[in-house]
Protein backbone atom coordinates (compact mmCIF):
# COMPACT_ATOMS: atom_id res chain seq x y z
CA UNK A 1 0.00 0.00 0.00
CA UNK A 2 1.43 3.22 -0.99
CA UNK A 3 1.74 5.66 1.39
CA UNK A 4 0.26 8.99 -1.03
CA UNK A 5 -2.41 10.58 0.74
CA UNK A 6 -5.80 8.82 -2.07
CA UNK A 7 -4.18 5.65 -0.25
CA UNK A 8 -3.62 6.05 3.63
CA UNK A 9 -4.96 7.67 6.54
CA UNK A 10 -3.76 8.70 9.92
CA UNK A 11 -5.55 8.09 13.23
CA UNK A 12 -8.06 10.11 14.59
CA UNK A 13 -7.40 13.68 15.54
CA UNK A 14 -7.65 14.82 19.00
CA UNK A 15 -11.04 15.48 20.48
CA UNK A 16 -11.77 19.35 20.77
CA UNK A 17 -14.58 20.38 23.24
CA UNK A 18 -14.32 23.81 23.23
CA UNK A 19 -15.88 26.94 21.22
CA UNK A 20 -16.01 27.62 17.77
CA UNK A 21 -14.36 30.99 16.21
CA UNK A 22 -13.77 32.66 13.13
CA UNK A 23 -10.19 30.84 12.96
CA UNK A 24 -7.69 31.32 9.48
CA UNK A 25 -4.91 28.83 8.33
CA UNK A 26 -2.32 29.82 5.90
CA UNK A 27 -1.08 26.89 4.42
CA UNK A 28 2.41 26.96 3.13
CA UNK A 29 3.24 25.60 -0.33
CA UNK A 30 5.28 24.10 -1.01
CA UNK A 31 5.25 21.84 2.27
CA UNK A 32 5.98 18.32 2.98
CA UNK A 33 7.68 15.72 0.25
CA UNK A 34 10.56 16.34 -1.48
CA UNK A 35 11.91 14.44 -4.55
CA UNK A 36 14.53 12.67 -2.25
CA UNK A 37 12.06 11.11 0.41
CA UNK A 38 10.03 9.97 -2.44
CA UNK A 39 12.30 8.34 -4.39
CA UNK A 40 13.33 6.61 -0.78
CA UNK A 41 9.82 5.73 0.68
CA UNK A 42 8.96 4.43 -3.14
CA UNK A 43 12.26 2.60 -3.08
CA UNK A 44 11.10 0.27 0.00
CA UNK A 45 7.42 -0.05 -1.23
CA UNK A 46 8.85 -1.35 -4.93
CA UNK A 47 11.34 -3.32 -2.95
CA UNK A 48 8.50 -4.96 -0.74
CA UNK A 49 6.45 -5.65 -3.99
CA UNK A 50 8.76 -6.66 -6.26
CA UNK A 51 11.33 -9.26 -4.04
CA UNK A 52 9.54 -12.54 -2.52
CA UNK A 53 12.25 -12.40 0.58
CA UNK A 54 12.56 -10.03 3.67
CA UNK A 55 13.32 -6.14 2.83
CA UNK A 56 16.06 -5.07 5.66
CA UNK A 57 16.60 -1.06 5.91
CA UNK A 58 19.12 0.72 7.77
CA UNK A 59 18.06 3.52 9.83
CA UNK A 60 15.10 5.04 9.64
CA UNK A 61 14.43 5.29 5.57
CA UNK A 62 13.13 9.06 6.16
CA UNK A 63 12.96 10.58 9.43
CA UNK A 64 9.29 10.40 9.99
CA UNK A 65 7.60 7.98 12.65
CA UNK A 66 4.15 7.59 10.50
CA UNK A 67 5.98 6.49 7.03
CA UNK A 68 8.36 4.29 9.11
CA UNK A 69 5.64 2.12 11.12
CA UNK A 70 3.54 2.03 7.73
CA UNK A 71 6.68 0.46 6.01
CA UNK A 72 6.99 -1.95 8.97
CA UNK A 73 3.19 -2.60 8.80
CA UNK A 74 3.85 -3.36 5.07
CA UNK A 75 6.68 -5.97 6.04
CA UNK A 76 10.04 -4.18 5.76
CA UNK A 77 12.17 -4.88 8.75
CA UNK A 78 14.62 -1.60 10.12
CA UNK A 79 17.62 -2.27 11.46
CA UNK A 80 20.83 0.01 13.34
CA UNK A 81 23.56 -1.52 11.60
CA UNK A 82 23.91 -3.92 8.39
CA UNK A 83 25.72 -6.76 11.17
CA UNK A 84 21.85 -7.06 11.75
CA UNK A 85 20.91 -8.16 8.56
CA UNK A 86 21.20 -11.93 7.72
CA UNK A 87 24.47 -12.83 5.55
CA UNK A 88 23.28 -12.59 1.78
CA UNK A 89 20.28 -10.96 2.31
CA UNK A 90 18.28 -7.19 1.25
CA UNK A 91 19.08 -4.30 2.26
CA UNK A 92 17.97 -0.41 1.24
CA UNK A 93 20.58 2.17 2.75
CA UNK A 94 18.21 5.39 3.55
CA UNK A 95 17.92 8.67 2.31
CA UNK A 96 20.29 10.05 4.61
CA UNK A 97 23.38 8.42 3.19
CA UNK A 98 26.27 6.13 4.17
CA UNK A 99 29.99 6.27 5.10
CA UNK A 100 32.16 3.94 2.41
CA UNK A 101 32.80 1.74 5.83
CA UNK A 102 29.02 1.36 6.04
CA UNK A 103 29.74 -0.40 2.38
CA UNK A 104 32.54 -2.36 3.12
CA UNK A 105 30.87 -4.22 5.95
CA UNK A 106 27.74 -4.64 3.57
CA UNK A 107 30.20 -6.44 1.08
CA UNK A 108 31.75 -8.17 3.94
CA UNK A 109 28.29 -9.71 4.47
CA UNK A 110 27.58 -10.36 0.94
CA UNK A 111 24.57 -8.28 1.11
CA UNK A 112 22.81 -7.07 -1.40
CA UNK A 113 22.30 -3.22 -1.33
CA UNK A 114 19.52 -1.06 -2.59
CA UNK A 115 21.04 3.22 -1.97
CA UNK A 116 18.22 5.10 -1.54
CA UNK A 117 20.46 7.95 -0.78
CA UNK A 118 19.20 10.96 -1.88
CA UNK A 119 21.32 12.53 -4.96
CA UNK A 120 21.40 15.65 -2.75
CA UNK A 121 23.25 13.74 -0.15
CA UNK A 122 25.61 12.49 -2.81
CA UNK A 123 26.72 15.14 -4.36
CA UNK A 124 28.21 16.78 -0.99
CA UNK A 125 29.86 13.31 -0.83
CA UNK A 126 31.01 13.13 -3.44
CA UNK A 127 32.22 17.05 -2.92
CA UNK A 128 33.94 15.79 0.44
CA UNK A 129 35.87 13.08 -1.45
CA UNK A 130 36.70 15.59 -4.50
CA UNK A 131 38.27 18.37 -1.13
CA UNK A 132 39.83 15.61 0.42
CA UNK A 133 42.10 14.22 -2.63
CA UNK A 134 42.91 17.99 -2.97
CA UNK A 135 44.37 17.91 0.48
CA UNK A 136 42.06 20.87 1.91
CA UNK A 137 40.90 20.71 5.29
CA UNK A 138 36.59 20.69 5.09
CA UNK A 139 34.81 22.28 7.63
CA UNK A 140 30.80 20.48 7.80
CA UNK A 141 28.24 22.42 8.80
CA UNK A 142 25.82 20.09 10.75
CA UNK A 143 24.74 18.65 13.80
CA UNK A 144 27.42 15.82 14.86
CA UNK A 145 25.63 12.80 15.13
CA UNK A 146 22.99 12.99 12.67
CA UNK A 147 23.03 9.93 9.57
CA UNK A 148 23.56 12.08 6.95
CA UNK A 149 26.49 14.31 8.52
CA UNK A 150 27.82 10.76 9.80
CA UNK A 151 28.15 9.45 6.05
CA UNK A 152 29.27 12.65 4.71
CA UNK A 153 31.95 12.91 7.50
CA UNK A 154 33.12 9.36 6.96
CA UNK A 155 34.04 9.97 3.43
CA UNK A 156 37.26 11.76 4.64
CA UNK A 157 37.33 11.39 8.32
CA UNK A 158 40.79 12.54 8.00
CA UNK A 159 40.20 15.98 6.10
CA UNK A 160 36.90 16.57 7.67
CA UNK A 161 35.43 18.52 11.29
CA UNK A 162 32.00 19.03 11.56
CA UNK A 163 31.27 22.67 12.88
CA UNK A 164 27.71 22.51 15.11
CA UNK A 165 27.02 25.78 15.20
CA UNK A 166 28.08 29.27 14.96
CA UNK A 167 29.39 29.43 18.31
CA UNK A 168 31.91 26.40 17.33
CA UNK A 169 33.76 28.64 15.02
CA UNK A 170 36.33 29.86 17.32
CA UNK A 171 37.14 26.04 17.98
CA UNK A 172 38.11 25.21 14.78
CA UNK A 173 42.07 24.80 13.85
CA UNK A 174 43.15 23.78 10.52
CA UNK A 175 46.40 23.02 8.80
CA UNK A 176 46.71 25.69 6.51
CA UNK A 177 44.07 28.73 6.30
CA UNK A 178 44.43 29.31 2.30
CA UNK A 179 43.34 25.90 2.32
CA UNK A 180 39.80 25.24 3.97
CA UNK A 181 36.47 24.54 2.25
CA UNK A 182 32.91 24.50 4.12
CA UNK A 183 30.49 22.17 3.21
CA UNK A 184 26.99 21.71 4.82
CA UNK A 185 24.31 19.09 5.86
CA UNK A 186 21.64 19.48 3.27
CA UNK A 187 18.66 20.07 6.09
CA UNK A 188 19.89 22.93 8.22
CA UNK A 189 18.73 26.43 8.40
CA UNK A 190 19.80 28.62 5.49
CA UNK A 191 20.31 31.96 7.96
CA UNK A 192 22.26 29.76 10.83
CA UNK A 193 23.95 28.04 8.32
CA UNK A 194 25.15 31.62 6.49
CA UNK A 195 25.67 32.41 10.30
CA UNK A 196 28.58 29.88 10.93
CA UNK A 197 29.96 30.60 7.63
CA UNK A 198 30.86 33.90 8.45
CA UNK A 199 32.13 33.50 11.53
CA UNK A 200 34.41 30.88 10.10
CA UNK A 201 35.28 33.20 7.31
CA UNK A 202 36.43 36.15 9.95
CA UNK A 203 38.85 32.78 10.72
CA UNK A 204 39.72 32.20 7.54
CA UNK A 205 39.61 34.96 5.13
CA UNK A 206 40.15 32.63 2.07
CA UNK A 207 37.33 29.96 3.35
CA UNK A 208 35.76 28.66 -0.30
CA UNK A 209 32.38 27.59 -0.70
CA UNK A 210 31.12 24.43 -2.01
CA UNK A 211 30.44 24.40 -5.74
CA UNK A 212 27.28 25.32 -5.91
CA UNK A 213 24.22 25.43 -2.37
CA UNK A 214 24.89 21.86 -0.24
CA UNK A 215 21.50 23.18 1.29
CA UNK A 216 18.73 21.45 -0.31
CA UNK A 217 16.45 22.99 -2.47
CA UNK A 218 13.10 22.16 -0.47
CA UNK A 219 15.00 22.70 2.41
CA UNK A 220 15.28 26.10 1.70
CA UNK A 221 11.67 26.81 -0.06
CA UNK A 222 9.88 25.47 2.97
CA UNK A 223 11.93 27.94 5.25
CA UNK A 224 11.23 30.94 2.32
CA UNK A 225 7.60 29.83 2.38
CA UNK A 226 6.96 29.66 6.41
CA UNK A 227 8.82 33.01 6.76
CA UNK A 228 6.37 34.63 3.98
CA UNK A 229 3.35 33.46 6.63
CA UNK A 230 5.03 33.30 10.16
CA UNK A 231 4.31 37.61 10.91
CA UNK A 232 0.90 37.24 10.23
CA UNK A 233 0.89 33.77 12.26
CA UNK A 234 -0.47 33.64 15.89
CA UNK A 235 0.28 30.19 16.09
CA UNK A 236 2.44 27.92 13.89
CA UNK A 237 2.54 24.25 13.32
CA UNK A 238 4.92 22.12 11.90
CA UNK A 239 3.77 18.49 11.19
CA UNK A 240 7.08 16.61 11.34
CA UNK A 241 9.10 14.05 13.81
CA UNK A 242 11.36 14.92 16.41
CA UNK A 243 14.70 13.46 14.77
CA UNK A 244 13.91 15.26 11.55
CA UNK A 245 16.46 17.96 11.33
CA UNK A 246 14.33 20.07 8.12
CA UNK A 247 11.21 19.76 11.00
CA UNK A 248 12.91 21.10 13.43
CA UNK A 249 14.33 24.15 11.34
CA UNK A 250 10.93 24.97 10.32
CA UNK A 251 10.01 25.26 13.71
CA UNK A 252 13.16 27.68 14.96
CA UNK A 253 12.86 30.05 11.76
CA UNK A 254 9.00 30.01 12.41
CA UNK A 255 9.66 31.97 15.68
CA UNK A 256 12.86 34.30 14.04
CA UNK A 257 10.57 35.24 11.50
CA UNK A 258 7.97 36.85 13.60
CA UNK A 259 5.73 34.00 14.89
CA UNK A 260 4.03 34.43 18.05
CA UNK A 261 4.28 30.81 19.13
CA UNK A 262 5.07 27.57 16.98
CA UNK A 263 5.23 23.77 17.36
CA UNK A 264 6.44 20.84 15.88
CA UNK A 265 3.77 17.76 16.15
CA UNK A 266 4.31 14.19 14.48
CA UNK A 267 0.72 14.58 14.54
CA UNK A 268 -2.67 15.73 15.39
CA UNK A 269 -2.96 13.81 18.64
CA UNK A 270 -0.14 16.10 20.05
CA UNK A 271 -1.73 18.84 19.73
CA UNK A 272 -2.32 20.95 22.84
CA UNK A 273 -5.71 23.22 24.27
CA UNK A 274 -3.21 26.07 25.58
CA UNK A 275 -1.75 26.29 22.31
CA UNK A 276 -4.96 27.83 20.52
CA UNK A 277 -5.49 30.24 23.35
CA UNK A 278 -5.98 33.85 21.83
CA UNK A 279 -5.04 32.52 18.59
CA UNK A 280 -6.58 33.65 15.13
CA UNK A 281 -4.55 32.45 12.50
CA UNK A 282 -2.65 29.55 12.58
CA UNK A 283 0.12 28.78 9.82
CA UNK A 284 0.63 25.63 8.68
CA UNK A 285 3.53 23.64 6.87
CA UNK A 286 5.40 20.16 7.35
CA UNK A 287 8.99 19.00 6.98
CA UNK A 288 10.39 17.21 3.64
CA UNK A 289 9.63 13.85 5.00
CA UNK A 290 6.08 14.55 5.61
CA UNK A 291 3.31 13.03 4.10
CA UNK A 292 0.12 15.31 3.15
CA UNK A 293 -2.33 12.80 5.23
CA UNK A 294 -0.49 13.72 8.43
CA UNK A 295 -1.13 17.76 7.02
CA UNK A 296 -4.93 16.95 5.60
CA UNK A 297 -5.11 15.65 9.00
CA UNK A 298 -4.13 18.54 10.93
CA UNK A 299 -6.10 20.71 8.43
CA UNK A 300 -9.62 18.46 9.20
CA UNK A 301 -8.76 18.98 13.37
CA UNK A 302 -8.20 22.78 13.38
CA UNK A 303 -11.71 23.25 11.17
CA UNK A 304 -13.66 21.43 13.86
CA UNK A 305 -11.61 23.79 16.04
CA UNK A 306 -12.89 26.87 14.26
CA UNK A 307 -10.39 27.26 11.73
CA UNK A 308 -11.78 26.65 8.29
CA UNK A 309 -11.11 29.44 6.20
CA UNK A 310 -8.13 27.65 4.78
CA UNK A 311 -5.50 30.06 2.54
CA UNK A 312 -2.78 28.53 0.73
CA UNK A 313 0.50 30.64 0.72
CA UNK A 314 2.63 29.71 -2.50
CA UNK A 315 6.50 30.98 -2.74
CA UNK A 316 7.91 28.29 -5.18
CA UNK A 317 6.44 25.34 -7.10
CA UNK A 318 8.60 22.16 -7.25
CA UNK A 319 8.28 19.60 -10.12
CA UNK A 320 12.33 17.89 -9.84
CA UNK A 321 11.31 14.43 -9.45
CA UNK A 322 14.48 11.32 -8.99
CA UNK A 323 14.78 8.58 -10.74
CA UNK A 324 14.29 5.20 -8.14
CA UNK A 325 17.97 3.67 -7.41
CA UNK A 326 19.77 2.26 -10.03
CA UNK A 327 20.05 -1.31 -8.34
CA UNK A 328 15.94 -1.26 -8.38
CA UNK A 329 15.32 -0.41 -11.83
CA UNK A 330 17.77 -3.16 -12.85
CA UNK A 331 15.31 -5.12 -11.31
CA UNK A 332 12.18 -3.78 -12.77
CA UNK A 333 13.30 -3.31 -16.35
CA UNK A 334 13.96 -7.10 -15.99
CA UNK A 335 10.28 -7.66 -14.93
CA UNK A 336 8.90 -5.33 -18.13
CA UNK A 337 8.01 -2.43 -15.28
CA UNK A 338 8.84 1.20 -15.37
CA UNK A 339 9.12 3.90 -12.74
CA UNK A 340 5.68 4.77 -12.45
CA UNK A 341 5.29 7.83 -10.21
CA UNK A 342 3.99 11.16 -9.69
CA UNK A 343 4.76 14.21 -8.35
CA UNK A 344 6.04 14.08 -4.88
CA UNK A 345 2.19 14.29 -3.11
CA UNK A 346 3.35 17.06 -0.03
CA UNK A 347 3.55 19.73 -2.78
CA UNK A 348 -0.04 19.96 -3.67
CA UNK A 349 -1.63 23.68 -4.48
CA UNK A 350 -4.37 22.90 -2.70
CA UNK A 351 -5.84 21.45 0.35
CA UNK A 352 -8.09 18.18 0.58
CA UNK A 353 -10.66 17.70 3.37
Amino acid sequence: MSLAPRDCRAGAGASYDGGVSNGTVLLAEPRGYCAGVDRAVVAVERALEHFDETVYVRHEIVHNKFVVDRLREQGAVFVDEVDEVPEGALVIFSAHGISPKVREMAEQRSLRTIDATCPLVTKVHKEAVRFAREDYDILLVGHEGHEEVEGTAGEAPEHIQVVNSPDDAVNVTVRDPDKVVWLSQTTLSVDETMETVDRLRERFPTLQAPPSDDICYATQNRQVAIKKIAPDADLVLVVGSPNSSNSVRLMEVALEAGAKSSHRIDSVAELREEWFEGVGTVGVTSGASVPDVLVQDLLVELSARGFGDVKPVRTATEDLMFSLPRELRQEMKVRGEDDRRTKPSGDRATAES
